[in-house]
């Protein structure tokens, strides 16, 4: 079944997109949410203005997204975790861990795939890890990983 998409739909389309799509995707999913419409005669001749209407919401969206990552910016976050005596971790640093300490210290939510480690860390010390706030948005971070002191 073809669509036009009305919303973004990570992964899938963005808004305006004309795609084919398997038809329970398309009847169970896109269409009652009001994440797409059928691809009929009558849509087509709308597909300009909702192209137009996307492109603007994207823009605000980036705009946001530079200026949470302007905010962000070279944060510093600190996680504490066990460790053995030796300074190597009883387990690892994931980026669930990340996220969760980014989005107490700043108050909103952040998901742990937005979180982008180099490599697992294993041992204590500082780290960089990078934020996606939106497609071509990013954001550095600082972690100091530190023993939990009990």
């Amino acid at each position: 079944m073809r669509v036009i998409f009305l919303e973004d739909v990570p992964y899938v389309a963005s808004t305006g997109d004309v795609k084919e799509v398997k038809n329970g995707y398309a009847m169970n999913y896109l269409i009652p949410k009001g994440l797409a419409v059928a691809a009929t005669s009558q849509e087509l001749g709308r597909l300009a203005s909702i192209r137009k209407i996307g492109l603007k919401r994207q823009s605000k969206l980036k705009e946001g997204a530079q200026v949470l990552a302007d905010r962000i910016e070279n944060t510093d976050v600190v996680l504490k975790v066990r460790s053995g005596p030796n300074g190597r971790l009883y387990g690892a640093v994931t980026n669930a861990m990340v996220a969760q300490e980014l989005s107490a210290l700043m108050e909103m939510e952040f998901d742990r795939r937005d979180v982008i480690l180099d490599h697992t860390i294993h041992e204590l010390g500082n780290f960089q890890a990078k934020v996606r706030l939106y497609t071509e948005v990013t954001a550095s971070i600082n972690l100091l990983v530190e023993a939990f002191e009990e």
